[in-house]
């Protein structure tokens, strides 16, 4: 495999328990193929999100059925593996970065194409890889993976600046990140450290962090929720967790760590979907300005220049933050990485 290096290498994986279909169709007799017919979308993104992405779909394309099917991004890899040859699904819309889908390549569950607006897009922008260098995935949007931190029980100028600062005494108890085994999100805390740090200075970290921690949920969001509810006052998080939280009231915070990963979240199209031009289609709903707006709603950082993020960070404000990260490493290592931590911490 090629090396490539990339500052603020854009990846991770979320791992998550069974898919759980969650169709948000119009109903009654639609076609069969085209933009107007029934799409298969596939995401382990939020739920609520993408059933409304959905629903906007369908309301531009009267007769059109968005059949949205949630799951963690390994079950959908593995749903997609096990389908090939008569696969059910259109596209497949997120896993926390660019890592499952630098992967899926190889596994021949993804295919080309160009959408509309995005033909003269670079590889990469302001450093970070957007697309696929043969167009197999796009970038939809910017995560950023941080800290969030409860407003009532700790000052901003007192909450975590680095990831070395998540070892202060302080934190001892009050402090939570997700199960690397299960979450995405604390997939990629652990590989970005053991890059940052080596092998041996990277699990020694690990050793003095998990001793921190007051719980390791399987869920990504779970360390959020834990600080929003006070049971955690810092927890490990991807920025549009905790400014979605802040939007309904919830007394949180995020900080951008000095360096920390920048993450491109992609869609793609199935390769040989029963519905190729409606997954097509769906794409470049997603990356035209109306869904970019949709992303933006739930506080994402969108791709597209010309529609505002609704959080304070934008791609610029974040760059100077990126950690450079290896994403063949990444690829190649992942598995013996969770197999370690497992023997160390399981």
């Amino acid at each position: 495999m090629r090396r490539r290096r990339w500052v603020g290498a854009v990846w991770t994986i979320m791992v998550c328990s069974a898919l759980v279909m969650a169709g948000c169709s119009a109903g009654g007799d639609t076609p069969q193929g085209g933009a107007d017919g029934k799409i298969s979308f596939y995401s382990p993104e939020t739920p609520d999100m993408t059933k409304e992405i959905g629903r906007a779909y369908e309301q531009a394309n009267p007769g059109s059925n968005v059949d949205v099917q949630y799951g963690g991004t390994n079950v959908i890899v593995n749903r997609l593996i096990a389908e090939k040859g008569r696969p059910m699904g259109d596209l497949w819309y997120g896993g926390g970065g660019i890592l499952p889908f630098e992967t899926a390549e190889d596994k021949g569950i993804i295919t080309p194409y160009t959408p509309k607006g995005t033909e003269d897009w670079p590889v990469k922008r302001n450093g970070i890889k957007i697309r696929d260098e043969n167009w197999n995935w796009v970038g939809a949007e910017v995560f950023v993976l941080g800290f969030i931190y409860n407003t009532d029980k700790v000052e901003k100028d007192e909450a975590p600046k680095t990831w070395d600062d998540l070892l202060n005494p302080r934190w001892k108890g009050k402090f939570q990140m997700s199960n690397p085994a299960a979450s995405g999100t604390a997939t990629l805390t652990v590989m970005s450290q053991l890059m940052e740090r080596g092998g041996e200075k990277g699990w020694k970290y690990f050793n003095r962090l998990v001793r921190q921690s007051n719980a390791m949920p399987d869920s990504g969001s779970a360390p959020s929720q834990a600080v929003a509810k006070g049971e955690a006052e810092v927890g490990v998080a991807f920025d549009f967790m905790a400014y979605e939280m802040q939007a309904r009231g919830e007394k949180v915070d995020f900080i951008v760590p000095e360096k920390t990963p920048i993450l491109v979240n992609p869609v793609s199209l199935v390769k040989d979907g029963p519905n190729p031009e409606g997954g097509k289609a769906f794409i470049d709903f997603m990356l035209s300005k109306e869904g970019q707006e949709l992303l933006a709603k739930w506080y994402h950082i969108p791709i597209r220049q010309d529609v505002e993020s609704k959080t304070p960070l934008t791609l610029e404000k974040v760059m100077p933050h990126a950690q450079e990260l290896d994403v063949d490493w990444a690829v190649e290592n992942y598995d013996r990485i969770r197999k370690e931590w497992r023997e160390n911490y399981e």
